[in-house]
C-alpha cells in the first residue's frame, strides 16, 4: 500500500487513534481520512494481504513508515487536537517506548534523532501547562521545570545521529530541540541557528507544516514584519487558511507589530478552528489581552 495508507491504517486499528486526529496530522478533513481508511482496507480484503511480521531483509525499507506512527503517536500525546487535555503523557510514553524497542531491534540514524528529539520534547512537560491547566508559551516557560535526565539522552541521541549523514527528519528536528534545550533563557535563544536546522528540513522533508515552522523562526530571527510577509504567502499558496496554528502565527506577528483588529481577525479565525480547550483558553487570553 502507498505509505500514507499503511500510516493511517496502523494509527487506526493499531494505534487506536481517532479518525479526527489522524486527520488533522495529515491536515485533510476527517471525512476525507476515514475514505482513506476504508479502501485501505478494501484493498487488505480484496487481494488477501496477510498479516505477518517481515523478514530482517525487509525492516529497512519499512523503516520510514514505522518511524512516521511513532512520531505522530507522540505527536497527538504532546498536544492533542480535541478534548479538555492538551498533553496525555501515557501517548507520549508509549511512542518513547516504542522507539527504544525498534532502536533495539533495528537501529538507525534517524532513529536515535527520533527518540532524541521525542525526549527533548517531553522533558518540558511540567512546564508546559500552569497551575490551572492553562498552556505556557516556550519562551514563557520556568525552565527549571524542564527533566535534566531527559535533556542529557536526548540531546546525545541527537549528536550520535547528526555524526552520522546524510541527516533526516527527526534527526533534523531533533537537532532543532536541542537547541531549545540548551538554551536558559527564552530571549536568548539561537534562532539564526534555528533557522538554518529548517533550511535543511523543508528540503528533506518538504510540507506545509515545517514551512510554517521556518517562517516562526525567521519571524523570531528577523523580527515580525518579516514573519507577517512570509505568513501571508505561504497560507495563500499551501491553503493553510483552515490551520489553526497559521492563523495562529499570524495572529501573534500582528499582536506583536501592535495591529490589535487584524489580530482579533485572525485569533477569532483560530478559535473557530480550535476544539482542546487549552488551545481555546490560550487564544481567549490573548484575545482578552490585546482588547485591553
Amino acid at each position: 500500500m502507498p505509505p500514507d495508507q499503511q500510516t493511517a491504517l496502523c494509527l487506526r486499528e493499531v494505534c487506536g487513534l481517532t479518525t479526527e486526529a489522524i486527520a488533522a496530522a495529515f491536515l485533510v478533513r476527517p471525512a476525507t481520512m476515514a475514505q482513506r481508511i476504508v479502501r485501505a482496507k478494501g484493498r487488505i480484503k480484496a487481494e488477501a494481504i496477510p498479516y505477518e511480521v517481515p523478514s530482517r531483509s525487509e525492516l529497512e525499507e519499512r523503516l520510514e513508515v514505522v518511524l512516521r506512527v511513532i512520531y505522530l503517536v507522540f505527536s497527538e500525546g504532546h498536544a492533542a487536537g480535541a478534548g479538555e487535555a492538551i498533553v496525555s503523557t501515557d501517548l507520549c510514553e508509549e511512542a518513547i517506548r516504542l522507539a527504544r524497542l525498534v532502536r533495539d531491534y533495528a537501529p538507525a540514524p534517524d532513529l536515535d534523532g527520533l527518540l532524541g528529539l521525542m525526549l527533548l520534547q517531553h522533558s518540558r512537560r511540567a512546564a508546559r501547562l500552569d497551575a490551572d491547566g492553562n498552556l505556557t508559551p516556550l519562551d514563557e516557560q520556568d525552565r527549571r521545570l524542564w527533566n535534566v535526565a531527559e535533556i542529557e539522552e536526548g540531546i546525545g541521541l541527537v549528536r550520535q545521529a547528526i555524526s552520522r549523514p546524510p541527516l533526516a527528519t527527526y534527526t533534523i528536528q531533533g537537532a532543532i530541540a536541542a537547541v531549545h534545550a540548551v538554551t536558559v533563557q527564552g530571549q536568548d535563544t539561537d534562532w539564526a541557528a534555528i533557522v538554518r536546522w529548517y533550511d535543511l528540513l523543508v528540503i528533506a522533508d518538504p510540507g506545509p507544516v515545517q514551512e510554517l515552522n521556518r517562517v516562526i523562526a525567521i519571524g523570531m530571527r528577523d523580527g515580525a514584519q518579516a514573519g507577517l510577509a512570509l505568513i501571508d504567502r505561504l497560507i495563500e499558496r499551501e491553503d493553510l487558511s483552515a490551520y489553526r496554528y497559521a492563523q495562529l502565527t499570524r495572529a501573534d506577528f500582528l499582536r506583536r507589530l501592535g495591529r490589535p483588529s487584524e489580530a482579533r481577525t485572525s485569533y477569532l479565525k483560530a478559535l473557530e478552528l480550535t476544539t482542546a480547550a487549552a488551545e481555546r483558553r490560550f487564544i481567549e487570553r490573548r484575545l482578552a489581552e490585546i482588547s485591553n
